[in-house]
Formats: C-alpha cells, structure tokens, sequence
C-alpha cells in the first residue's frame, strides 16, 4: 500500500470522524401543517427563526398541508412523523387502523364555522339541505360534517360536495356556484370583510358539535422511538405558543419573512382569533395544549355516535400529556374587536 494512499485514506476518515458527531445530533423531522402557512401557525415559524428546535437537534421541515384529513393520513402512513389535524377527525382514522397519537393541544374550541349568502334564504343548518357546499377534498370539515347534520336533524347525504381550492371559497361563494363553505374562526376577519352585512355565520361549537379542533398529531411506531425528540418538539413549541400569545408581533414577523406572500396585518388578526380557540378552563389553569380526559371521552362518543368508529378502542391510547410542561399554560386574552 502506497504512502500517498494511506495517508488519503487517514485523511479522509479524519473528516468522516469530525463530520459524524454533527451529523447524528441532529434528526430531521417533517411536520405537515394542516393547510398552507397561516396566522394560526406562527409560533412554529418563530421557535424555527430563532433556532429552537436546531439547538434541540431537531432539523424540522414545516411541510405545508391540503386539509386536515390529509395531514392526518400522510402521519397514519409514516410519511410524516408529525402533523396538524383535527382531533375528531384522528379519532376516526384510529378507527380505521391509523396509528396517530395526539401530543398537544392548539384548538381547546372547534375552529369550524358554516358561512352562506344571507341574502340566500339560509339561516341554520336544516336549510342546507339539497344545497352545494364547497371545499377542499382533504378538508377536515368534511369528515365532521355526518355528526354535525345529524346533531340538526338533518341527513348528511342532502347535500352536494363541491371540490374547490380553500382561497376560491369567497369567490365561488360571491359567484353563487356554491351556497355555502366552511372556515375555521382564525380567518372569520376576511369573511367579515369580503361579505360585509351579507354573510350568514354559524359557529359549530354553538350547533352541537364542538369537539378538540386541531391538535399536533405522531405517527405511533415513530413515537414510540423517538419520544426524546418528541419531547423536545412539544415543550419548545408549547412554549412557543405561550410566548406567542403574550407578545405576538415577533411570531407574525417571523411567519411572514418565511411565507413571502403573507401580509402582517392580516396575519396578526388570524393569530388574535386564534388566541379566542386556544383558550378554555384546561389550557388557562392546567397546561397550554391539554387533552382533558373526559373531553376527549365524549369527542369519542360523539365520533362513534355520529360518524360510526369501524373498530372500537380506548380512547386514551389516542393520545397523551406526558410530553407537556404543566408550568406553561394560556395567557389571558382580551378577543379582537371585527368590524
């Protein structure tokens, strides 16, 4: 073996041996968001700009999602370790055989709302009834929709789903192509603005159905291996939407800077109604991002009341507080004024 060979190859593996203690203490972790990057979800784009998670060794990839539903199966598959979704909705897909497990808490209050035209003649869910309404495939809302006509009587097969894009649901709505959609309360501001005296709105959680609304959702086998980093990632952004919620100019700066297209104004009153849905008895005096044991026994009940579980199992197993530090809870929150 030549000289000029060995000390190549001594040379090389030198590199390899200081290179490889930075590459393992970092693990990259793809967290799927439940729809395209928003006010709701600028304390994750703050704790990433001021390198939080990096200096907890987490690479974490913020992937923008298609729905709720969607965010919840690419998690079931393993696609992603961690996601966004709604609570109900994850309920349901355990149901189905998708091993999710809820981590922490962000909607305390379901953030679903009904909007029509007003001046359409609706005025409650019954009527409804042989109407269109619009939305993305992968919408959470649509999953929920069976428990929520049948809390008002009404058949869930009465109406016809429209496939529409979550940013034409004003415009389809103006055009009259559909009669009504679904929003979450974060975005009520626009529809406020864009309506005016026109729009006609119900809250979900006042007809009935107001199970958890989004919670930060593992993939179960990644869980059960990685719960150190698990950990890290839910006290680093309990944190985060704490301080959030404290003092939010930092966080919508930071949102913005990284989601070019986002306005500040508008994205500072998202994260305002936001702040409304976080916050409950549980996330004030508990801990910010607690599932409440009975809560979560009756969003069970209510799912396999209305929706039909396909196999039956303890609740509990869907999810866990384990991970959350119980010295962190809600602010209080004086709610936004709309015009």
């Amino acid at each position: 073996m030549s000289i000029v060979w060995k000390c190549g190859f001594a040379a090389m593996t030198a590199v390899f041996l200081a290179a490889a203690p930075a590459a393992a203490q970092n693990q990259r972790v793809t967290f799927t968001l439940n729809w395209v990057a928003g006010g709701d979800h600028a304390p994750y784009y703050y704790a990433q700009k001021m390198g939080l998670y990096k200096n907890a060794g987490i690479d974490l990839d913020i992937e923008t999602g298609r729905g709720s539903a969607a965010s919840a199966q690419k998690v079931g598959a393993g696609s992603s370790q961690l996601g966004l979704s709604d609570m109900a909705g994850v309920l349901l897909f355990r149901g189905k055989g998708a091993d999710l497990v809820g981590i922490m808490n962000v909607y305390a209050n379901s953030p679903q709302g009904l909007y029509w035209l007003n001046s359409s003649g609706i005025k409650s869910v019954k009527d409804l009834a042989g109407k269109k309404i619009g939305n993305p495939a992968g919408d959470g809302a649509r999953t929920m929709w069976p428990a929520l006509a049948k809390a008002n009587g009404v058949d869930p097969a009465s109406v016809t789903w429209v496939n529409i894009d979550a940013n034409a649901k004003l415009g389809a709505l103006k055009a009259k192509t559909i009669d009504a959609t679904t929003s979450f309360y974060n975005l009520h501001h626009v529809f406020t603005r864009e309506l005016g005296k026109d729009m006609g709105f119900l809250a979900w959680k006042d007809a009935g159905v107001n199970p958890y609304g989004n919670s930060i959702i593992a993939n179960g086998p990644w869980l059960k291996a990685n719960k150190a980093t698990a950990e890290k990632f839910v006290k680093i952004t309990q944190k985060a939407f704490a301080d959030c919620a404290k003092n939010p100019e930092p966080c919508i700066k930071a949102l913005v800077e990284a989601n070019g297209a986002l306005l500040y104004n508008n994205e500072l009153m998202n994260w305002q109604l936001v702040t409304v849905l976080m916050s409950d008895d549980t996330s004030r005096n508990v801990a910010l991002g607690w599932h409440d044991d009975k809560r979560m026994e009756a969003d069970y009940k209510l799912v396999d009341e209305y929706l039909k579980m396909e196999k039956g199992y303890d609740v509990k197993s869907a999810y866990t507080n384990e991970f959350l530090d119980k010295s962190v809870k809600m602010p209080a929150i004086t709610p936004p004024k709309l015009d």
